[in-house]
This record gives structure tokens, C-alpha cells and sequence, in this order.
């Protein structure tokens, strides 16, 4: 597992690009004698036959736009490009879990999904659309976390990732000089009241009790000092863990952008994009994935963090019942969270993860409904 990760790790790819990643994964699979299929562009599955419905579990392969600053041995040879978050690592877990079932085999069929795409949110759907859950019970995966020491799996049932879906508002007014401002309609105006606007949809319309962000990180407008602008762009992204309150804040930032709009006097165009949905987990498939935990000699703790990040894992959680958990990989040090130019876990971890996956995979069909 180790040479295994730190070979993907030496040569990451970007979301869709997974080409030499797919084939390693190919290969490695084959060495141990299972036959991998290559799905779509990018995304590997291999199946190991067994009686009664098939038992899913995940791994995620893709890396980030990121230039690699860790002085690793096995660094990144591919130039702002890095697997800096964990990727590699769960990859690795996935095939060790394939060697493990091998040596004490589930009592169902096993399915390994080795998913690209996840960091732009579309890779899930890909591998469902290209038939991954076909006659799936059950799916698992889990995510290295450096919050946790190696040998810890968080696990809760409910919210543990956010829904991620980002919006870009497109306001058209007149432009004109700035000596004689009645002449114009100030689109840059505008999307100043906008941005103040919206920090009131969390704070105003949504229960206290309940995680939301919206975050408007992007506002292009104007280009001289003396010109009012006539356009300004937009782009942010709003955050939830309840499928309401999702609909409610995407609801509210078209309601407000178009309020604003007429109120100052400009157009304004709305596109809101759909990404990943919440992702939460069954208390069933908690409970069992606390208890495989326990099996296995890991420690399971609650992951009680309020996490905004997304995880399109949630995709699956739609159609059929699971558990998604948080693996432990603090290597000690220097904290440096995922999406660093530095990031990078504990190897110890892979051997936990592996264990919990296999595992996962022989009782899985407990959650069959």
C-alpha cells in the first residue's frame, strides 16, 4: 500500500485526467489476480463475485491544481500538480481491502469503485451513470483527516459534509462618468449592496441552529477610477447540511439578487449551478460502521465537527444506504491541512483504512433493504 500510494503520489492527476492513475490502479489489481474494468474516461471498478447483492466500497483518485511544497521523497513530479488531499492514500486503502478480502472473502459480491472527479464534484455521477451501482445494497468510504491520530475512525450519523453549490450573478446597468453619476445606472453600486444583501439570508432567514454559508468570493467590476462601471460579476458559493435549508438559501440568492437589482435600477442575470448534495449518513449505517470499526481494532470516535467542506460521495447516499467516515492520518508536526502546498498524512493510517473497508465490504449487506 505504501509503494502503491507513494507512486500515485510522485505522479498525480487533475480531475478527468486520471488516465496513468487508472492504469495503475489496472495493473496493481491485476497483480493480486482481480480483473479491473476501466469506466468512462478515467474511473476503474473490479468486481469480486460472490452470492446475494453486491457490497460497495470507494476511493477517491484525483489530485488538485496545487504545487507540491513538501520536500517528500516522492513528491509530486508533475508541476502544480499534487495530491494534497489524501487521494493517493485512499486509493491504496481501497487496494489493500481488495488484498484482504482475497485472504478471508466477503459473503456476498464485493464491488471496488476507484472514483476520479471528486475534487471537481462530477466524478460520482459518472461512475452511477456508468452503471456502479447496479445492484449495489451498500456502499463505503471514508476520508483521511489529520484532526485524528492513525488508527481513529470519526464516525456520525446526519450531516458530515455540506452540500456545495456556487452561483454567478451578472448585473447590467449603464455605464457612464464618474462626474456625473445621474447619467449612469452603477452596476458596481449594485453588487456592493448585493454582497452586504446576502450575508443577511444566513444570519436572517435561516434557523441559528442550522450549519449555512454563503460566501461571495469573486466581484469583477469597473477598470478606471473615473468611469462608473456598467457590469459587474459575481461568483460564490452557498453551503448546507439539511436538504431544506439548501433550497431555502439557493431560493433566497436569486429572490435578493433580483430585489436588489430592481431596486437599484440594473438588470441582472442569475445562474445558480447545483453541485454536491449533503452528505449524511443512515444511523444504521453508522451504527455498523462504528462497529466494524471496534472489529477491526481501530477506535471509533463522533466526528462532531461542523464541516462545510463537500464530498460528492453524498451522490451515492441517494440511492442506496452506507456510511462515510473520517480516517484518521495525523503524521504530527506542523499542522498543514488538506489542500496545501504541504499537506501529507500517516502512513500508519493506510493498514486502518484498509481493514475498515474489507470489513465494510463482508457485512455490508446487513444494511440491504
Amino acid at each position: 500500500m505504501v509503494a502503491f500510494r507513494r507512486d500515485l503520489h510522485q505522479h498525480p492527476e487533475l480531475s478527468g485526467e486520471e488516465q496513468r492513475t487508472a492504469e495503475a490502479v489496472v495493473a496493481a489489481l491485476a497483480e493480486l489476480g482481480i480483473e479491473g474494468r476501466r469506466v468512462g474516461a478515467t474511473g476503474v471498478i473490479a468486481d469480486l463475485p460472490g452470492p446475494g447483492p453486491v457490497v460497495a466500497i470507494r476511493a477517491d483518485t484525483d489530485a488538485l491544481p496545487i504545487h507540491e511544497d513538501t520536500g517528500l521523497s516522492f513528491a509530486s513530479v508533475n508541476a502544480g500538480v499534487m495530491h494534497a488531499c489524501g487521494h493517493d492514500g485512499h486509493s491504496a486503502m481501497l487496494l489493500g481491502a481488495a488484498a484482504l478480502l482475497l485472504e478471508n472473502p466477503a459473503p456476498t459480491a464485493v464491488r471496488l469503485i476507484f472514483q476520479p472527479a471528486e475534487e471537481t464534484g462530477d466524478g460520482a455521477q459518472s461512475m452511477i451513470d456508468a452503471g456502479a451501482l447496479d445492484g449495489v445494497c451498500a456502499i463505503f468510504g471514508g476520508h483521511l483527516d489529520r484532526s485524528y491520530p492513525a488508527g481513529t475512525l470519526a464516525i456520525s450519523e446526519g450531516a458530515v459534509n455540506a452540500s456545495t453549490d456556487e452561483f454567478t450573478l451578472t448585473l447590467k446597468g449603464k455605464g457612464g462618468h464618474g462626474a456625473r453619476p445621474h447619467t449612469a445606472k452603477d452596476a458596481l453600486l449594485a453588487g456592493a449592496v448585493l454582497v452586504t444583501t446576502l450575508q443577511t439570508v444566513v444570519s436572517r432567514e435561516i434557523d441559528p441552529g442550522q450549519p449555512a454559508v454563503i460566501t461571495v468570493g469573486s466581484f469583477h467590476a469597473g477598470n478606471r477610477p473615473n468611469v462608473i462601471a456598467g457590469s459587474a460579476v459575481l461568483e460564490g458559493t452557498a453551503r448546507a447540511h439539511d436538504h431544506g435549508v439548501r433550497e431555502a438559501l439557493l431560493a433566497a440568492i436569486e429572490r435578493q439578487a433580483r430585489a436588489v437589482a430592481a431596486a437599484q435600477g440594473v438588470e441582472v442575470d442569475v445562474d445558480i449551478r447545483r453541485c454536491t448534495p449533503p452528505l449524511r449518513n443512515p444511523a444504521d449505517g453508522a451504527a455498523l460502521a462504528w462497529q466494524i470499526a471496534e472489529a477491526v481494532g481501530a477506535t471509533p470516535v463522533p466526528f462532531d465537527v461542523t464541516n462545510m467542506g463537500g464530498e460528492d460521495f453524498a451522490r451515492y447516499l441517494l440511492h442506496v444506504p452506507g456510511c462515510y467516515i473520517r480516517i484518521g492520518g495525523d503524521p504530527g508536526g506542523e499542522s498543514h491541512p488538506a489542500h496545501s502546498s504541504r499537506f501529507d498524512f500517516d502512513e500508519a493510517a493506510l493498514p486502518h483504512g484498509a481493514a475498515w473497508l474489507a470489513e465494510c465490504a463482508r457485512r455490508g449487506s446487513q444494511l440491504a433493504r
